[in-house]
């Protein structure tokens, strides 16, 4: 059995992603075990022993199983920070202005890039519409006016929620494109975050796997409505 917390993932997944990032923040190595969510296991019996909502990333920590990335971060950061607790401040204020973000993540903009991509995975979609691309972008504003505070999303420091938002905000950029002109500190956020020296293996990586995936789909079936 490992020692390393056990990572249940899939590297395209932003959530996925989030956690890694966290996880590199904090210097911990994690045993990466790849879960082929197409092909069902995560609906297999072993699986939803662990997670019954049969989602991932799960997390086992030897034992101790979280679910939900926001979780798992939060979890990650709470045990593995030592006495530096930026990333997830123990203070009460500070920690509400990190959940707040975390819950924007979860709320507002993973759920508008799922539904920008997962038709086209799962689904046979041919198209991104315009409503949803637009209505991605309009999420953008939230974040432009957590950042008139400093450089991060809670203020002067990285947290998880930046982490968090990050994997998603990247993702969603690269169909729902962020103006610069009309969001400059969200796009210089994002060049600060794309700076940080794990953030090409813990994120770039996996998201180029699948904006290429979901690119490739559409290419491929435009063309075949046009043959």
């Amino acid at each position: 059995m490992s020692n390393k917390p056990i990572l249940y993932f899939a590297p395209r997944s932003p959530p996925c992603r989030a956690v890694m990032l966290t996880a590199a923040a904090l210097d911990v190595d994690l045993d990466l075990r790849l879960v082929n969510v197409k092909g069902g296991e995560h609906m297999t019996p072993e699986f939803l022993k662990m997670n019954p909502q049969h989602t991932i990333p799960v997390l086992d920590d030897n034992g101790t199983v979280v679910s939900d990335s926001h979780v798992i971060c939060s979890y990650l950061a709470d045990k593995y920070a030592g006495e530096n607790d930026s990333l997830y401040p123990k203070d009460p204020v500070k920690r509400r202005l990190v959940d707040a973000r975390l819950y924007y993540d979860c709320g507002h903009l993973f759920p508008r890039v799922r539904f920008i991509v997962e038709p086209i995975i799962y689904f046979g979609v041919s198209e991104v519409p315009e409503d949803r691309v637009t209505y991605m972008q309009r999420a953008y504003d939230g974040l432009e006016h957590c950042l008139t505070t400093g450089p991060y999303l809670a203020g002067s420091e990285l947290t998880i929620g930046d982490l968090c938002s990050v994997a998603t905000v990247s993702t969603a950029a690269a169909f729902a494109p962020i103006d610069a002109d009309k969001y400059p500190k969200l796009t210089q956020w994002l060049e600060r975050l794309q700076a940080l020296p794990y953030y090409k293996a813990s994120n770039q990586e996996g998201l180029e796997m699948l904006v290429n995936l979901v690119k490739g789909l559409l290419a491929e079936r435009q063309q075949q409505n046009e043959s």
